[in-house]
């Protein structure tokens, strides 16, 4: 079976980190994510999603994150049960993140950059995280050309 869900869109409010009665942080979130379509003459609708993210990821959210700042979540759907203060029985359907990234521009989401999955990454050499060289104003003379494929290592 399969449950992924993967949303991007905007914050609406400003994330607020809270604690369960056994210590462990969460922060629920919305996301406006602006639908691919639209009916001719008519404005692009906009979804408002639920999210619920729990120990580091919504310390990282709430950290780096507020009101109108554009994020990707990766996760899964859930749906809950609950009765409201006049007892009736209402559903909720929220993603339950996974993982955060950024994807705005870096002066919209300040200093910080990445993203952050609760699964610990191996680490990169430093040269992984510079940028690679563009070659747009070469030409093919800076180039060598190889007539046979007997050398090459793949």
């Amino acid at each position: 079976m399969l449950n992924v869900a993967v949303i991007m869109g905007r914050l609406t409010a400003d994330p607020e980190l809270r604690h369960t009665a056994s210590g462990i942080t969460v922060t629920t979130f919305t996301v406006a994510v602006d639908r691919s379509y639209a009916k001719a003459g008519t404005e692009r609708q906009t979804d408002f999603i639920d999210v619920v993210a729990w120990r580091q990821t919504a310390e990282f959210v709430c950290k780096y994150f507020q009101k109108g700042s554009m994020i990707a979540v990766t996760g899964s759907i859930q749906v809950r049960n609950y009765e409201d203060k006049q007892g009736n029985k209402r559903k909720a359907v929220e993603i339950q993140a996974n993982e955060v990234s950024f994807t705005g521009s870096k002066r919209e989401s300040g200093s910080a950059s990445g993203s952050y999955a609760p699964s610990p990454a191996p680490s990169q050499p430093a040269a992984f995280n510079e940028p690679a060289p563009a070659y747009s104003s070469g030409s093919s003379e800076d180039f060598e050309e190889f007539l046979g494929d007997d050398d090459l290592p793949f």
